[in-house]
């Protein structure tokens, strides 16, 4: 497992992973111990760093988030979301084909081990407001500012 630490504008990201594929992105108050890097970390930084300067819209990087069946399925959900798009809860639901499974679609999106990347940030309510983020609410409000999808 490598791991690396990247300073972003809304803090430190944690960001693991092995030499095929990004297992996690962590927010972190500080950064820790960094291990030796493999050109998959140095890519991942990469991508973040350009995503944060406006100048990338979509990663190109293999994932293997560890999870159940159910989230994974949502967390490939989440990758189909549009930069600058939201949808809510309900919505994912629904494309999932199991419009009940609205509180389990939260807390598969809460779950989520990859942030940013996996764009669990641009899932809202379903009047719109932003609810529920791991890394807290600020920065999810940053993360929908960054892309425009809420105006200053």
């Amino acid at each position: 497992m490598f791991c690396t630490f990247y300073e972003s504008p809304i803090g430190f990201l944690e960001v693991a992973g092995t030499a095929d594929a990004i297992v996690s992105v962590r927010f972190c108050e500080s950064p820790g111990k960094q291990t030796d890097v493999c050109e998959l970390i140095q890519r991942a930084v990469a991508q973040l760093g350009a995503y944060f300067a406006g100048e990338l819209r979509e990663f190109d990087l293999p994932l293997a988030p560890q999870g159940t069946a159910f989230q994974k399925r949502v967390w490939d959900y989440l990758l189909s979301i549009p930069y600058g798009r939201t949808v809510s809860y309900r919505q994912v639901a629904e494309a999932l084909g199991n419009p009940a499974a609205i509180r389990a679609v939260g807390a598969a999106n809460g779950a989520n081990p990859i942030p940013i990347i996996i764009p669990c940030h641009r899932v809202v309510g379903s009047d719109g407001s932003l609810v529920g983020y791991g890394g807290g609410l600020w920065r999810k409000e940053w993360l929908l500012r960054h892309e425009g999808v809420l105006l200053l």
